[in-house]
Parts: structure tokens; sequence; C-alpha cells
């Protein structure tokens, strides 16, 4: 999480979910700021809304980024569950 939602809601981590906004802050996008587009848990990466790559057939793929090389920047609170525990340490 961001410093200011590390403040804000008391806790170093959230997992990303689709919606929230992110900041790459490593690898070759590092910088890149957008909305989580795609979650895939199983394979612990997550699509960002911009992060493309050029095919060499033509036309365009979505580049998968590793969870751990991203910072929340936004947080989607509309769930009730996922609002109680960001709130609950506060």
């Amino acid at each position: 999480m961001s410093q200011d939602l590390r403040e804000k809601y008391r806790k170093k981590s959230v997992r990303p979910r689709e919606g929230d906004s992110v900041r790459i802050v490593r690898g070759e996008f590092k910088g890149i700021e957008g909305k989580v587009t795609k979650v895939s848990p199983d394979q612990g990466t997550l699509n960002v809304e911009g992060v493309t790559r050029e095919k060499q057939k033509g036309g365009t793929a979505l580049v998968p980024i590793r969870a751990s090389n991203v910072v929340v920047t936004a947080v989607v609170v509309d769930d009730k569950t996922r609002k109680s525990k960001l709130e609950a340490n506060q």
C-alpha cells in the first residue's frame, strides 16, 4: 500500500482487486499507474490498464505483472467485507 493509505488504514498490505489503482515499482513498466483490470490469484499476477505489448503478427497483448511488483495507490471499498477488514485497525 502507498504511504498515505498505510497511515489511513494502519495496514502494510492489501490484496489488489479489480478496480484498485496501482503503481508499478519494478520491471520494464516501472512508473506506470493504472487501474487493475484482471487478477489471476493462481499465478500471482494482475493486468493493469494501459500495460500492453505489441505482438509479432500485429495487435496488442496484455502483459501480466506480478502482484509483488506493484504498490496499491487507491482502494475500492464497495464490498462490506473488504471495508470491515480495512477499517478493523482504526
